[in-house]
């Protein structure tokens, strides 16, 4: 029985990679952080799905802010300094599981074109009675397509705006990939005025993965700069002046989310955990500069007094500066872990990129500019946040998968981290605890969630026994309990495996 288990679950992570293979060139469907985890055991076989970040976290429980609940689902994770796509040095791809070649040749362009597509009349005879399960609340709201053909094949209510919880960050995602493009990389750099070399501000550029170990190398670069001059001794400011509005979201004070700022270490967390809910500092940008005068201390710099809030000087010379991960990878780990902070951050990105304020509503019009000129349709949409914290997002069903379509369309590749960073039911990120024991969907459905209280989501792709690539989205509202809502948000996208 054992084998039995083992064999379905790398069969179900072969055909789950297939899926991405119908979408387009992505790396044989192994999504960036899967594959180094794979790469990393010297063992051949498929991904190892379940070393993500550490232990497999559950779908954990959402955290109540002031007159509004937030999201259950983790944060994020460190993200790896590599391109996305490179293997560790020294060592070689991982090989497919021994069940690989028969499955991708199912799986193949030329399978799937020839495949005919799932019966909308018998695929709303399995889907009918699932989405009427009692569990699902007041309303409920679905939308399935044909990715390859954009033929809709099972449609309730998919033009209905619905609190769409986590699952708006497909939205915030596609529409920075699409703004900015997967290599995109967010600064944090530190200048020094033309006019007084001793003169330093570290200037944020809305980085909330920025971490110790970069800090360290920034302090580092900017300790040898000035040595170099003969400076030891400076004047230390910090600018966050590029994000603007808000500091706080709507929740106000919450363990899911931290200050919004452009300069923060660590998304605010201290030494506490690297993903899900944590207590968040009230200054993270302040935090960020105190560590950073000791740590240029360390190097033989001395701050004349704390670091204090300052604009950075119009004339000014960069000594030293830090670059977040690629943006394809930020955007796996903004969906993978449902990454709260790193869903806003990004949004501010794609804001800049339109010449709009780094705030919610600047945010919100460029992210809504974006997707428009992608021809997703956005009746009826609010983006009020980008994460999707905020009970007055609204997005429909039919947004949402055509979201997902345009990600697996072939030619959209600077998109597909949008596809690779879903969850992986049973295996990674807020999927990991959902399609356990013997359902169909454990290692098929790759989903985004979507957890408020009375408000839950569903939203990915799974690949028909043909090979045939269906996309999908379930919002329900007025749920009574999450757990059964979830479950039953679950068989309905397990029946699409079947």
């Amino acid at each position: 029985m054992l084998r039995l288990t083992a064999t379905s679950a790398a069969l179900g992570l072969v055909l789950s990679a297939g899926v991405v293979a119908l979408a387009g060139p992505w790396d044989s469907g192994q999504r960036t952080a899967e594959r180094v985890a794979a790469v990393a055991h010297p063992r051949t076989g498929g991904a190892d799905h379940g070393t993500e970040g550490s232990a497999r976290p559950g779908p954990g429980r959402p955290g109540d802010g002031p007159g509004d609940p937030a999201t259950a689902e983790p944060g994020s994770a460190r993200p790896d300094s590599g391109r996305p796509g490179d293997a560790a040095p020294g060592r070689t791809r991982p090989e497919p599981a021994p069940s690989a070649p028969g499955v991708l040749a199912a799986l193949g362009a030329g399978a799937a074109a020839k495949a005919a597509a799932p019966s909308p009349a018998a695929l709303g005879k399995r889907l009918d009675p699932l989405l009427a399960a009692p569990a699902l609340g007041a309303r409920r709201t679905a939308s399935v397509i044909d990715a390859s053909t954009g033929r809709v094949l099972y449609a309730k209510g998919a033009t209905t705006a619905m609190t769409p919880a986590s699952t708006i960050k497909l939205a915030t995602t596609v529409a920075a990939l699409s703004a900015l493009g997967p290599d995109h990389r967010i600064p944090t750099t530190v200048v020094a005025d033309e006019r007084d070399a001793r003169r330093l501000t570290l200037v944020g550029g809305g980085d909330p993965t920025l971490d110790e170990t970069r800090l360290r190398g920034l302090a580092r670069d900017t300790a040898r700069t000035l040595r170099e001059r003969g400076v030891r001794k400076v004047r230390l400011g910090y600018d966050t002046s590029l994000y603007t509005g808000p500091e706080r979201h709507r929740i106000g004070v919450n363990d899911n989310i931290a200050p919004l700022s452009a300069l923060m270490t660590r998304e605010g967390r201290g030494k506490g955990p690297a993903t899900g809910p944590a207590p968040r500092s009230a200054d993270p940008a302040g935090d960020t500069a105190r560590a950073f005068a000791a740590l240029l201390k360390a190097e033989g710099v001395r701050t004349e007094a704390a670091p204090a809030e300052a604009r950075a000087p119009k004339k000014a010379a960069q000594l030293a500066r830090t670059r977040s991960a690629p943006l394809s990878a930020l955007v796996e780990q903004t969906l993978t872990h449902s990454d709260n902070d790193l869903a806003e951050a990004l949004a501010r990105q794609t804001a800049l990129a339109h010449d709009q304020p780094a705030d919610f509503a600047g945010a919100g019009r460029a992210t809504a500019a974006e997707l428009r000129g992608l021809g997703i349709p956005m009746a009826g949409a609010r983006l009020a946040d980008a994460s999707g914290l905020d009970r007055a997002d609204r997005l429909t069903p039919a947004a949402l998968t055509a979201l997902l379509a345009k990600a697996a369309d072939p030619a959209r590749p600077a998109l597909r981290p949008a596809l690779t960073g879903l969850p992986v039911g049973g295996f990674t990120g807020t999927l990991a605890g959902r399609f356990a024991g013997s359902s169909p969907g454990a290692g098929l459905v790759r989903a985004k969630t979507g957890t408020l209280t009375g408000v839950n989501a569903l939203a990915g792709a799974v690949a028909t026994p043909d090979g045939r690539l269906l996309v999908f989205a379930f919002l329900a509202d007025g749920t009574p309990a999450p757990d059964a809502a979830q479950r039953a948000l679950d068989d309905l996208a397990a029946a699409l495996t079947r």
